[in-house]
């Protein structure tokens, strides 16, 4: 089995002159799960090449075991790019937030395709904070939205406007997912939450990136146990 990782490209905060990128925890708190689970993995970008990291915090001793693995800064300075990447081969599409997703990730139309293929083999779509911004123009084979009618999860728009970021963003997340037809289900500011409806598997924040992971390994041996039978 395998997993593959969204990252953003982009590193501008809009007319901030502030850096942003994927943000390190939401990628290394669901890595460290899956890998434990024995799951290789891949990094995809929508420019491929090494991208811009935010929220860099080496004190966490998972974000210091991510960034400090070999086979991990091997693949991150040489991410894939979507017209690389075959879906068949994997299970799991992961998107990892950090405000760069809101520029490059909804508008993709690749990585929109990638994800659905995988989701329609049977696979297995998850995002934590901003990463489910890559989730508001996926459509199904049946022209569906993939999360029409799905609960979800995502940094809500009351978490925007607590950074201060609602005029900065080119579009508020929570929001727009709603439009699409997601049920969105927002917990208290910065506090956990995790929403998995089948196999999609959404976080709001930060918090939720371990909750996230877990809720991968949960229905990756649901899965496992459905096709063992």
């Amino acid at each position: 089995m395998k997993a593959l990782f969204v990252l953003t490209s982009h590193n501008q905060l809009g007319q901030t002159g502030r850096q942003t990128g994927f943000y390190l925890s939401e990628a290394a708190h669901p890595w460290q799960i899956i890998k434990k689970a024995g799951l290789e993995f891949d990094f995809v970008s929508p420019q491929g090449g090494a991208p811009q990291v935010d929220g860099f915090n080496l004190e966490d001793p998972i974000n210091k075991a991510f960034w400090e693995d070999a086979v991990v800064q091997a693949k991150l300075q040489h991410t894939l790019t979507p017209d690389q990447v075959n879906p068949a081969d994997y299970q799991l599409i992961h998107y990892v937030g950090g405000h760069g997703t809101m520029w490059d990730f909804a508008d993709n139309e690749d990585l929109a395709q990638v994800a659905a293929e995988i989701y329609e083999l049977g696979g297995i779509v998850s995002a934590v904070c901003h990463g489910p911004a890559g989730l508001v123009n996926i459509k199904l084979s049946d022209g569906s939205y993939l999360v029409e009618g799905k609960k979800v999860a995502a940094f809500t728009d009351e978490e925007e406007r607590a950074v201060g970021l609602e005029e900065i963003v080119p579009f508020l997340l929570a929001s727009t997912l709603m439009k699409r037809g997601a049920i969105h289900i927002p917990a208290p500011n910065f506090e956990p939450n995790i929403q998995v409806d089948g196999r999609l598997i959404t976080g709001q924040n930060p918090a939720s990136a371990a909750g996230v992971g877990e809720a991968i390994l949960e229905v990756l041996q649901t899965l496992d146990r459905s096709l063992a039978s």
